[in-house]
């Protein structure tokens, strides 16, 4: 039997014509995901997801929020837009990248989580740091 490939998400920065991106940035907050966590957390009890990738511990609601609305304003989204939000949006802290995916496109709740190294948007791979 072969197995369903999973249909790959473009992780391609990309801002439609006319989209202003601080205004987006101003309603998109991180709501969190408990499939994303291996310890209690604002979200409550964790609920991993098997092959999920995990968040680090001790990440709360209004940093990770300002991460999201920084990779807004900064272009660093892709994929569909719903609702006037993009459905991926990307940010990096030292050497890992965090992918927000939209999870509701009338508020403009986001979940997220680390990517691997190889899943990271072009444009995050020609700043990685070598050495």
């Amino acid at each position: 039997m072969m197995r369903t490939q999973r249909r790959q998400r473009s992780r391609v920065p990309y801002v439609p014509p006319g989209v202003a991106l601080d205004q987006i940035a101003e309603r998109a907050w991180y709501e969190g995901s408990a499939e994303h966590k291996k310890t209690p957390s604002f979200i409550g009890q964790p609920k991993p997801r098997r092959r999920a990738s995990m968040c680090p511990p001790g990440l709360d609601r209004e940093t990770v929020t300002g991460w999201l609305r920084s990779a807004i304003r900064r272009g660093m989204v892709g994929g569909l837009w719903e609702g006037g939000f993009p459905r991926l949006v990307w940010h990096r802290v030292g050497e890992t990248v965090f992918e927000g995916r939209l999870v509701n496109s009338g508020s403009g709740s986001y979940k997220g989580y680390p990517l691997r190294t190889n899943q990271w948007p072009r444009a995050l791979k020609a700043t990685r740091r070598h050495g």
